[in-house]
């Protein structure tokens, strides 16, 4: 056997400089768990879907709730009017008789499933249905006396004070205060179905002001077309717009907390968080339904009130600021990812 010392291996500053380190490719990551089962959202490779801050327009609340304010007055408005007579027999038309308790009724029946559609839950949408048009009917007989004898008590005032027609603003502001009644009852009706206190609240108070604002212009509207069916059709129109749009403004400027889509099919909607207890999933049964992604279980997460907290609990797959989660409590302006949906959550200012 040769002995190593006698040819010793020999390496030169040259042999050094021609050494090339090759560079380790980083391994694929894991897959995230439940990938297989859910579908892929990787948090560490793909940004975070926040898309637009500002979605379509017909999901902002103020915009769907006047446009089913509108509709709902013009068909109740649709239904009477070719029984309506101005005139001395007004008490014995059934048109007469009926005109303010069915639109009332419609009224309460288009705002009780404004939100259901506009979040294409058919289901949830039959149920306000089913709930919001026996109370419209109930609320629309009770409350058109009562509106009766604020208008009566207003006009006699008027007239005592020198208003002897409906050209004199006393008279206009007489009827806002009997029509702030029928704002009431939509307001009440779109928070009952809601299953909320806090919502029926918020829309009695948008419905006063809405419909208040619409009464108001109701005689310089039938001024303006010289009475008849075009003055009912565009007053009642007019007012069941500004309950809508009064319902939603309210809604929105008195949220303590809420959930704003950012991405997805409902992008520009907000969820405000009414109960105690929040349900998101593919089910019409939940609160927040999310539609079009099978990747999303029926009963996906929960939000839950945690005193002044607010917790989110994961069913299946849900990211918070881009990592996965199970449980976590969210702080203001975070952002979740559910399947194709993302959402901002926030909180009002304190």
């Amino acid at each position: 056997m040769p002995n190593p010392s006698e040819n010793p291996i020999k390496i030169t500053l040259e042999d050094l400089e021609r050494v090339e380190v090759a560079e380790k490719k980083p391994e694929a990551p894991a897959p995230l768990p439940g990938e297989s089962k859910y579908g892929s959202i990787k948090a560490a490779e793909e940004p975070l879907a926040t898309g637009q801050d500002r979605g379509s327009i017909f999901l902002q609340g103020w915009f769907y709730l006047g446009a089913s304010g509108l509709i709902g007055a013009l068909v109740g408005w649709g239904i009477c009017e070719p029984a309506f007579v101005d005139g001395p027999r007004q008490a014995e038309r059934w048109g007469n008789i009926w005109l303010i308790p069915i639109l009332v009724a419609t009224l309460c029946l288009a705002f009780g499933v404004a939100e259901s559609v506009v979040e294409r839950s058919g289901k949830k949408a039959a149920q306000r249905a089913a709930l919001s048009l026996p109370l419209g009917i109930v609320f629309g007989f009770i409350l058109s006396i009562f509106a009766n004898v604020v208008y009566g008590i207003g006009v006699m005032i008027s007239v005592e004070a020198g208003a002897a027609t409906n050209k004199n603003p006393a008279i206009w502001i007489s009827r806002a205060l009997g029509w702030m009644v029928f704002g009431l009852a939509g307001g009440a009706v779109y928070g009952i179905v809601g299953w909320s206190g806090k919502k029926a609240t918020y829309g009695m108070l948008g419905g006063l002001i809405g419909a208040g604002l619409g009464g108001l212009l109701f005689d310089p509207i039938a001024l303006a077309t010289h009475g008849g069916a075009p003055s009912r059709a565009v007053g009642f129109a007019l007012m069941g717009l500004a309950t809508g749009i009064g319902i939603g403004v309210i809604e929105s400027a008195l949220k303590d907390r809420w959930l704003y889509v950012t991405s997805g099919p409902l992008a520009g909607k907000q969820f405000i968080l009414y109960k105690p207890v929040t349900t998101i999933g593919s089910s019409q049964q939940c609160d927040i339904y999310l539609f079009k992604d099978s990747n999303i279980l029926p009963q996906h997460a929960v939000l839950e009130n945690r005193g002044s907290r607010l917790q989110i609990s994961a069913v299946g797959p849900v990211y918070v600021s881009g990592l996965p989660v199970q449980r976590q409590v969210l702080q203001s302006g975070t952002i979740l990812q559910v399947g194709r949906y993302a959402f901002r959550y926030q909180e009002k200012q304190r």
